[in-house]
């Protein structure tokens, strides 16, 4: 007994197959050399006249086949485009909410300097720094304990 592929992977593979070639006539379309191609194709009835009925035709195949095949490997091609820009847009959230958490903890850490700092430049002034019980540092101007004992 053959076992058959389920429906939904058919499909699959059927539409990959679809936007496979979609892409590759857009892009084979979309090329240089089809566009030379397209020039001779137009200049034939100058040399052989007694064809421009048939390319007339045929011209009018390939336009019949090319605009929808163009149309569906743009959608194609944009649908890349539109993941990718999702991709990306996701990336960038995640990247803003690591910035927003750091700079608040950047501004907790200031808030933190800052009330520090308020607080030693409202301390009155010290001129005198005592290290032990009997040394005294001036660090400004004299005091009573630089006078001569005489």
């Amino acid at each position: 007994m053959i076992k058959h592929p389920p429906k939904a992977a058919l499909l699959s593979i059927i539409n990959k197959c679809n936007d496979s070639v979609a892409v590759r006539m857009t892009v084979i379309f979309g090329s240089i050399w089809c566009v030379y191609a397209f020039l001779l194709f137009s200049l034939t009835p100058l040399v052989a006249p007694q064809w421009q009925d048939t390319l007339l035709y045929v011209s009018n195949c390939i336009q019949l086949v090319a605009l929808p095949a163009l149309m569906v490997g743009s959608a194609v091609l944009n649908k890349g485009a539109n993941e990718r820009a999702e991709q990306d847009h996701q990336a960038l959230l995640e990247i803003l909410a690591d910035v927003k958490e750091e700079l608040a903890d950047i501004k907790l850490r200031t808030t933190g300097l800052t009330r520090y700092t308020t607080e030693a430049l409202q301390r009155p002034l010290v001129t005198d720094v005592s290290i032990s019980d009997q040394t005294f540092v001036n660090l400004g101007g004299s005091s009573q304990h630089d006078a001569d004992p005489a």
